[in-house]
């Protein structure tokens, strides 16, 4: 645990906290303050352990909030834009607001891989989009999502989409979001149809997951909004307070038919049970496809809905989860004291 903290690990992120006794503050191990001698640090499972033994939280990591959320001061300015899409706020209006403008480019091109003004573009584009497709003229759904233009939002829109406006009855377009956990961010992912994508933001190879989703579903991915992200929001809520052991959410599952197989299998395992990837080859019916199992498990693409977190290893140990298995413990862990 040491060397993590000394090499600032993100993977040890929520597997522990680390205490300094000279000073009297606990830290993330990712924390970028001055590290300790390794006789100065002890360490503690959870944020309550380290406050209960009188430590305070570093204010340079903030360990209280949760890695990756949404801080305090931006919170607003990020709900304003995700409930009006067609608006458009200007470097200088955040200034006059009292936001700093190159805070919040840095915050998003972190968090989102964009800046804020790109973010807001795609925005604009994901509902113009959705207008077009169900009926609306091009022109009016440029001049109300503030273009002044109708041929730079023609050449905007085929630049980030690959086709043009007047194509999108025949095109899909997958809106993905932020939605913020007890254990992290994670990236939705929808359809008209129904969740695609649910993964935690710092997945290994989640870049992939998402070429194989556009690949496969034959469309491009824009933020914004979906009807069905509010419904993900409440029942993720009511999942982490323990009041919620099924999820009623229509899902979009593209893979092969074995693929199809196992992630059947995986939503049929009851809360708070556990099975090995041997018993989930026996339950599709292919006790010699363990391996094959394995590997469509770490396919799915709809964590914590399709819980691949209640598969482990034969002899009980806790065995590979793209989220870390720290968050693969943490959710058996909810679920056995639900």
């Amino acid at each position: 645990m040491y060397q993590a903290l000394v090499q600032k690990d993100s993977h040890f992120e929520g597997v522990f906290f680390a205490a300094i006794r000279t000073t009297g503050i606990f830290c993330r191990p990712t924390c970028t303050a001055r590290k300790p001698k390794a006789e100065n640090v002890e360490y503690f499972a959870s944020v309550k352990e380290a406050m209960d033994h009188g430590y305070r939280p570093c204010k340079v990591c903030q360990p209280l909030q949760s890695k990756g959320q949404t801080p305090e001061w931006l919170r607003g300015l990020f709900q304003e834009v995700q409930n009006n899409p067609e608006i458009r706020i200007r470097d200088s209006e955040l200034e006059f607001r009292g936001l700093n403008a190159s805070r919040v480019r840095r915050w998003f091109k972190k968090h989102h891989g964009m800046t804020f003004q790109a973010f807001q573009r795609m925005q604009r584009l994901n509902q113009a989009f959705g207008q077009i497709k169900y009926g609306e003229k091009v022109t009016h759904a440029a001049f109300q999502n503030g273009y002044d233009s109708l041929s730079g939002f023609g050449e905007t829109f085929k630049k980030i989409t690959g086709f043009a406006p007047s194509e999108s009855q025949n095109r899909a377009i997958i809106t993905i979001t932020r939605i913020e956990t007890p254990l992290g961010p994670m990236l939705a992912g929808a359809t008209p149809e129904g969740i695609c994508l649910l993964e935690f933001t710092d997945r290994r190879m989640l870049e992939t997951q998402l070429e194989r989703l556009k690949k496969y579903l034959k469309a491009e991915l824009l933020p914004g909004d979906n009807s069905h992200f509010s419904i993900l929001n409440r029942q993720l809520q009511a999942y982490f307070s323990g009041s919620l052991k099924t999820f009623g959410l229509p899902l979009v599952l593209p893979g092969t038919d074995f693929q199809q197989q196992v992630w059947a299998a995986l939503q049929a395992i009851p809360y708070g049970e556990k099975r090995s990837y041997g018993q989930q080859a026996e339950a599709i019916g292919n006790p010699a496809a363990v391996r094959a199992v394995a590997r469509a498990n770490g396919d799915n693409r709809i964590a914590i809905i399709i819980p691949c977190h209640r598969v482990i290893g034969a002899d009980g140990r806790l065995t590979g989860y793209g989220g870390g298995l720290w968050r693969k413990q943490r959710l058996l862990d909810l679920e056995q004291r639900s």
